[in-house]
């Protein structure tokens, strides 16, 4: 074991971080992306000091195969698109650069500092960024080409107790971001880690504050929450912690009410297993249940498919994913029932029977004009 130094204020070292080898952290250098190695290596070739950072550090660390690397660095946006021609820089407020290869992405951001609190949008240094970030066992620098993790936090000691502790104080930590109680419950059921009671408490006292949310956050929240292999597990958590609620309101009243509705959906939400496509199963899994033990479902055509469309709208609000989106989820559904929609009241979608495809609307010609040319004399 190896530790990292820096100056105090005072000026004299002090012992900032703990460095494990590979021997001690225990992480297959096989499971590391090569794609995310390449970044790193071209990063740090450049000059850059640069990570692999949060969830995949965790799994990595655990003995499983992350399917998303996100990497921190010293460099800045602009000197990260000048290295990477297959990139594109996002955001307004801090922005990120997402390196493509082919259909991957791979999110790279520079390292923030505290200067404005922990939901800051400047840039830093390591010792910043790791303080702003919400919990221990997500704050983690992994060097793949050194096979070294940097803990600051005592992460890896919380990994091995299986114990979610945050990094900020309890009196800020979701005052700053309330999605992270989403992300506590998240944390706990993929790991099977405990969650600490005054952690506990401080969720229970604090969950109003996910009414405050933006409909597109919580979205994208429900998004990583269906394409999740422990789907089931994680609603089952944010449900019992009384978080469920505010993200979808209706299934979580449906499920205090009915035991077996509750049940039901648990199941639908057990069958998606790591699903990657939000458009079928994985996002009509959110109304499945809800559709079926109240709608009474006849053979043939559907004539009222804007209605419909209406209703699973609502029920699933206040999230509010992409319309063509829940038009294709809602599509599978009635094909999985038999059901034929010949045209749809919504635009630019027509559904067949049987194998419930996608066909192109025609386009209308334009009729050309004709010009006469008038002699005059």
């Amino acid at each position: 074991m190896r530790y990292r130094y820096s100056a105090g204020t005072d000026g004299k070292l002090e012992k900032k971080a703990i460095i494990y080898t590979c021997d001690e952290h225990g992480i297959n250098f096989a499971d590391v992306d090569s794609d995310a190695l390449n970044i790193i290596r071209k990063l740090k070739s450049a000059g850059f000091d640069t990570y692999i950072v949060g969830g995949a550090v965790r799994d990595l660390i655990l003995g499983k195969k992350p399917k998303d690397f996100d990497i921190v660095s010293s460099a800045s946006p602009t000197r990260i698109k000048k290295i990477f021609r297959n990139s594109r820089i996002i955001g307004r407020r801090f922005r990120l650069v997402h390196v493509c290869f082919g259909q991957r992405v791979f999110e790279v951001s520079t390292f923030r500092s505290l200067k404005d609190g922990h939901t800051s949008n400047t840039f830093g240094t390591i010792e910043e960024d790791v303080l702003r970030r919400d919990f221990t066992l997500n704050a983690l620098y992994y060097d793949p080409e050194q096979q070294i993790v940097i803990d600051y936090v005592g992460g890896m000691n919380d990994i091995r107790k299986k114990q979610i502790k945050p990094i900020i104080s309890l009196s800020e930590i979701f005052t700053d971001d309330p999605v992270r109680m989403i992300r506590a419950a998240k944390y706990a059921a993929k790991t099977d880690f405990t969650i600490p009671l005054n952690l506990k408490m401080k969720i229970t006292s604090q969950s109003n504050l996910l009414s405050l949310i933006s409909p597109s956050r919580l979205t994208e929240e429900i998004f990583k929450i269906i394409n999740s292999e422990k789907t089931e597990s994680i609603v089952d958590l944010l449900d019992k912690m009384g978080l469920y609620t505010y993200i979808q309101p209706h299934a979580a009243q449906l499920m205090r009410k009915d035991a077996q509705f509750r049940k039901c959906y648990l199941q639908t939400m057990s069958e998606l297993k790591g699903s990657e496509s939000p458009r079928g199963k994985a996002l009509g899994s959110l109304f499945r249940d809800y559709l079926e033990s109240s709608a009474q479902w006849k053979p043939g055509a559907i004539e009222n498919f804007k209605d419909i469309f209406k209703t699973v709208r609502s029920f699933i609000l206040p999230i509010n994913p992409p319309r063509f989106e829940l038009e294709y989820a809602l599509k599978k559904f009635l094909a999985s029932h038999g059901i034929t929609v010949k045209r749809l009241h919504v635009p630019s979608m027509i559904i067949s029977e049987g194998d419930g495809t996608k066909s192109k609307p025609k386009r209308k010609r334009r009729r050309k004009k004709k010009i006469i040319i008038k002699n005059e004399k």
